[in-house]
């Protein structure tokens, strides 16, 4: 931490949980910070989220201000700044997607870098698993990357290296190298939100998720997940013991469907819509739509039309369990949000990595 010296930081901090926002208070006070906080935080609470200091920002959606604010943050109001470039919780217990401009970004702020990892509190509380705590002992991390003078100096490329490297954890892995025990009856609720396609007989929406395991409905195989962390089949072969693998599987999967223009969702959803920080207006019913042109959001009576084109984001915001509502997938622009929550099955999880498929699809062919 010396080359931080004594000038406010930028903190990138990966995201795991809610406790996130404790482990970093707890580390640097005394010491003020801003956080970048996601506007539905602010529903309600406007007032008090930014008298203690955070900064509001849509998810995945182009805010130039954002860095205006920042920098006022570090220079102006002599504060440090806490930010999640993955912008959402991790799903898999690795970084989510980073977006592609933050060595641009980071040098226009001039401020110190500092990387904040946390161990523990991804197992203690993963997202999948609908707010149920384990018992799992938490400790975090903290580094300077990179000092003021070296952020100035340093290609963009270097630095986007940098932060790279700083977000390469896999908290699975972490897991089962430290042997941390995790012993809850209930570790694989919900599980099928992560895992939504069986390994064994491919086919989709079929897992379930509960107590200590994972069981396809179709075609009857189960898998334990271990103290340990990992998928083991009671009956046949361990396609992935390694969760991420099985999620990298997925992933790819999702990719040939797009390359092959096989890829489409077409769900029927519950609306909310979030235009200011009193409330989040529920308006009714609609059909989210999400394709290789993107995502197109009709609904309200015929009332709402929202077009989002593919290349308008790197990923997609999408949430289990949302506020305990449900899933949601997330999509706007700098004027609204909406919140469409699926009606029946549908993963979520599948329709970010679609997006990010798509995302990078199109890039190829602009490059």
């Amino acid at each position: 931490m010396e080359k931080a010296g004594n000038e406010n930081v930028l903190i990138l901090m990966n995201h795991s949980c809610f406790l996130d926002l404790k482990i970093a208070s707890g580390i640097f006070f005394p010491k003020p910070f801003s956080i970048v906080s996601t506007t539905d935080g602010f529903v309600g609470k406007s007032l008090l989220m930014r008298m203690i200091g955070c900064i509001p920002t849509k998810k995945y959606v182009s805010d130039v201000a954002l860095v205006r604010d920042m920098r006022y943050a570090l220079t102006k109001c002599n504060s440090n700044v806490l930010m999640f470039p993955e912008a959402g919780y991790s799903l898999d217990g690795r970084a989510s997607s980073l977006p592609e401009s933050m060595g641009a970004v980071l040098k226009w702020l001039k401020a110190p870098v500092v990387a904040l990892t946390t161990y523990g509190a991804f197992a203690r509380d993963p997202l999948y698993n609908g707010l149920q705590l384990r018992k799992v002992k938490v400790h975090a991390k903290v580094k300077c990357l990179l000092s003021s003078e070296e952020v100035q100096n340093k290609p963009i490329e270097e630095i986007d290296r940098a932060i790279r490297d700083a977000f390469s954890f896999d908290q699975f892995r972490w897991q089962k190298e430290n042997g941390v025990k995790i012993t809850e009856p209930f570790r694989a609720d919900g599980l099928e939100r992560l895992l939504y396609k069986c390994a064994a007989c491919r086919s989709e929406g079929s897992l379930k998720g509960e107590g200590t395991h994972l069981t396809c409905v179709h075609c009857g195989k189960k898998y334990e997940l271990t103290e340990y962390g990992e998928m083991r089949a009671l009956n046949g072969d361990t396609e992935y013991a390694h969760i991420p693998d099985w999620y990298d599987w997925q992933r790819e999967e999702v990719r040939n469907e797009v390359l092959s223009g096989q890829y489409r969702l077409e769900k029927d959803v519950e609306i909310g819509m979030l235009v200011d920080y009193k409330a989040l207006y529920m308006i009714g019913s609609g059909v989210l739509t999400h394709d290789q042109a993107g995502f197109t959001l009709t609904g309200a009576d015929g009332r709402e039309y929202f077009r989002q084109l593919p290349y308008s984001a790197h990923s997609l915001n999408v949430d289990y369990f949302w506020y305990e509502k449900g899933d949601v997938i997330c999509i706007g622009n700098s004027d609204a949000l909406f919140y469409c929550f699926p009606k029946g099955d549908c993963s979520v999880t599948k329709a970010r990595l679609a997006a990010e498929a798509i995302y990078a699809s199109r890039r190829r062919k602009k490059g």
